[in-house]
């Protein structure tokens, strides 16, 4: 038994969902982080610049002409937080470095009444700073200095960490709740497909009619094509079942009078006695070979029907029809029947040689059984427009008409079930027929005498 790889339906929906959700979540993520780096720096940098511009404010011209600065200890104060940042601050001006920590770093190159802000690192630690570029008066002239403001970066690191765990958080928690939601949404969905897998699971083997379960309609064609496959197996089977009915029928008559000469031929009082019994008893045997070999005939329509045959190549119906019918010309004679062929033309169409053969011989093999002594037989090939016909018509009795269409039907005879055959003839020649695009067509021969059997294949390019 083949087992194909299965997978789980509520497991690959989930998967599809949680993938671009989480990349989703991942940019958003990184996208949250910048933004709360910028607004950390944002606040920050505003507390910074005031505490730059509240020391830059308090620097003085002395009476000697050098700057002074009496440092506002409140604003360094108000730097502080509780992630205990350090602070640190310096003034420089047209001399140099007056106060505060003279390796600090400053930016350099700024515009009088100017300021900047910086990353950089002192002390090998991480710190945000800005300069701020000012001007002391001393009433004739301006002396220029500029103020740095630092301070370690502790807290906005941890503000933007927190903002950054509070988004994830909110995200982990919608993908969660999405990932629940979907897990029993597919898993409520699924419910009918579970009732329909029990409903089948439940049923009887031979019980093949429609399923009628409620079902989505994303479903509804799949059970309606199991629905039209178990109504074609149902019929199959019933087909199988009457035509293994009938085949024992038809093998059983022959084997019954097989037995019946045999026993006949063993209290035989006379050797024409026994003669007579093997005579009939070998009647007997031929007749159910001819059975059988029908049988094998239609088994490997049936094959090559399921198959399709979907490559095949073109056939001369001309000769072929010609070959059988001379080599049935012999057999025709002994059974007092005129066959003849009619047919010059080489006309192609596309099947497999030898169920085409087998078609043929069918229909001349019937012509002879049925046709009578001193009946003729035809075998013609005929183009029309499109079409390329095989004609079998004799002269003999023919079907009535009202018996036309049930001759079709596989072990049905017609009025002269006197003669041998298992009623397979017609339907094999029909089988064969469909198989290649064509049709079997039934009617009274000329002027209404005998037996016209035509098999028409459409559309044929010459």
């Amino acid at each position: 038994m083949i087992r194909t790889k299965t997978y789980s339906l509520r497991r690959r929906l989930l998967l599809w969902l949680l993938v671009p959700l989480v990349a989703l979540g991942l940019i958003a993520l990184a996208d949250t982080y910048n933004e709360a780096v910028d607004t950390a720096n944002a606040v920050s940098d505003r507390v910074l610049a005031g505490s730059a511009l509240a020391i830059a404010e308090r620097v003085v011209v002395a009476e000697n002409g050098s700057l002074e600065v009496d440092i506002p200890y409140v604003a360094l104060e108000m730097l502080t937080s509780a992630a205990q940042d350090r602070v640190f601050y310096r003034v420089d001006g047209p001399e140099g470095f007056i106060t505060g920590y003279q390796a600090l770093p400053v930016i350099d190159g700024l515009h009088p009444e100017e300021s900047g802000y910086s990353d950089s690192s002192f002390r090998g630690e991480p710190i945000r700073l800005t300069s701020l570029s000012r001007a002391a008066s001393t009433g004739a002239t301006s002396i220029p200095f500029v103020v740095t403001v630092a301070e370690t970066t502790i807290a906005r690191t941890q503000l933007a960490q927190t903002i950054l765990l509070r988004s994830a958080l909110r995200l982990a928690i919608l993908i969660g709740t999405a990932a629940a939601i979907v897990w029993f949404a597919v898993t409520f969905s699924l419910r009918p497909l579970y009732r329909l897998r029990d409903a089948i699971a439940e049923r009887n083997p031979d019980d093949l009619h429609p399923i009628e379960q409620s079902v989505p309609k994303e479903v509804r064609g799949l059970v309606d094509t199991v629905n039209s496959f178990m109504g074609r197996l149902g019929s199959a089977l019933g087909a199988m079942r009457h035509f293994t009915g009938n085949a024992s029928h038809q093998l059983r008559t022959p084997l019954t009078i097989m037995r019946t000469q045999l026993a006949l031929a063993s209290r035989a009082h006379s050797l024409e006695e026994a003669r007579r019994a093997a005579r009939i008893g070998d009647e007997a045997v031929a007749h159910a070979e001819r059975v059988i070999a029908q049988l094998l005939l239609l088994a490997k329509v049936d094959q090559a029907a399921s198959e399709r045959l979907k490559s095949l190549g073109a056939v001369n119906l001309t000769e072929l029809a010609q070959t059988l019918t001379a080599d049935r010309v012999t057999h025709a004679h002994a059974a007092g029947i005129d066959l003849g062929f009619e047919g010059e033309d080489a006309l192609y169409v596309r099947g497999e040689p030898m169920l085409l053969s087998e078609m043929i011989r069918n229909l001349i093999e019937n012509a002879l059984a049925y046709a009578g002594s001193g009946a003729e037989a035809t075998v013609k090939v005929l183009r029309d427009g499109d079409d390329v016909m095989l004609e079998v018509e004799d002269t003999g009795p023919g079907i009535p008409e009202a018996e036309l269409e049930t001759v079709r039907q596989r072990f049905v005879r017609g009025r002269l079930g006197d003669k041998p055959g298992a009623g397979l003839g017609l339907p094999i020649v029909e089988e064969i027929a469909s198989l290649f695009g064509g049709r079997l067509e039934l009617a009274a021969g000329a002027e209404g005498r005998g037996l016209r059997v035509r098999v028409v294949f459409t559309g044929v390019e010459g």
